[in-house]
This record gives C-alpha cells, structure tokens and sequence, in this order.
C-alpha cells in the first residue's frame, strides 16, 4: 500500500512536470520499489503536460535504465508517439516486446 503523502507528492510532481520532478519520479523506479510505488507512478506520468517534463521523459526513453526506459515506453505509447518508440526500438534500447505490446 502507498502512503497518502506519498501519492500526493506523486500527484503533485506529475501536475507540475519541470525536470526535476521527473528526475524525482524516474528515480524512485528501480527493481527495489514495490510494485504498487511504480503502477502509480506509471498510471500518474499520463497527466505530464509540461513541455519541459515531457522533454525530459524523452531523456530517459533514450538515456535511463532499463525500467526507466520501460516506463518512458508505456508513457509515450499512450500518447501514441510511435515514431520516438521506433527510433529508442531500433537504436536497440529496448525489445520489441518492451516497444510493441500494449
């Protein structure tokens, strides 16, 4: 179960989207945080408006870690923004499972 503050800070660092609330939240995602940390971390980054967070989950679908990769995938699949996903796909950052299956 994720804490009330926690959610909230979560919450409020996807409304505002600047570059270091992404780097805050990409950088809680790591094999060592629980799964419900990260499904609602990956169910918040949808409402990342902010030109500026969004250049910055650009970032690291070209430059994080492999789950931070994973989760910039997810993030701009939704959006549909294929051609980003291709690119990261072909410069073999990540599989075509991670790059194709919704």
């Amino acid at each position: 179960m994720i804490e009330p503050e926690m959610l909230k800070q979560i919450i409020e660092k996807c409304q505002r989207g600047s570059i270091r609330d992404i780097d805050d939240l990409l950088g809680l995602l790591t094999n060592k945080v629980d799964l419900t940390l990260r499904k609602n971390i990956d169910f918040r980054l949808g409402g990342v408006t902010n030109p500026e967070g969004l250049a910055r989950l650009e970032y690291y679908l070209f430059h994080g870690s492999q789950i931070q990769r994973n989760y910039a995938t997810l993030f701009f699949a939704r959006r549909d923004e294929w051609p980003l996903i291709h690119r990261a796909y072909k410069l073999g950052l990540i599989d075509y499972r991670q790059a194709y299956s919704r």
